[in-house]
């Protein structure tokens, strides 16, 4: 099988029709925090928005420019996401980094959908591209939590 052949598989409908319907898109009026990663290899972005209550997430917008794979990535965190803990979302984070080095299983539910970029373990030059929003949801969470901890000094 070409290399050629093996990208193209990767764009697999599944991945394609998630890129094409991120939930959250778009930016919120009033964030309790915000947060933009870039990836320095493709030039992806992802900028966040968060509020948390009682420590969970319960509201996320997601500016995101990036290629099929990322934006997929981003449909699953942004479905996955609301709902849970700062603690559940760097779990998924760390499962994540660990499956696309090909150490680790699927993350865990809710954040299982991320199986359907288990074939981009063979793509080092995505996976970057792939973390951006987990990475900067459970960023933004943190600063929550931190900005949290500072008003209660």
């Amino acid at each position: 099988m070409t290399a050629d052949t093996d990208l193209i598989k990767l764009y697999s409908a599944r991945i394609l029709g998630l890129a094409a319907d991120i939930p959250h898109l778009g930016r919120l009026d009033h964030p309790d925090a915000t947060v933009t990663w870039r990836s320095p290899l493709c030039g992806s972005t992802v900028t966040v928005d968060v509020v948390v209550a009682d420590g969970k997430l319960v509201e996320l917008g997601q500016d995101v420019k990036a290629c099929a794979l990322g934006q997929a990535a981003a449909a699953v965190a942004g479905q996955a996401a609301v709902g849970a803990t700062l603690a559940q979302v760097q779990t998924a984070r760390d499962q994540l980094k660990a499956m696309l080095k090909g150490k680790g299983p699927v993350p865990d539910a809710p954040f299982d959908g991320f199986e359907v970029l288990t074939p981009a373990a063979e793509y080092k030059n995505r996976h970057a591209s792939i973390l951006l929003s987990i990475e900067a949801i459970a960023e933004a969470m943190q600063q929550t939590q931190t900005q949290e901890a500072a008003q209660n000094i």
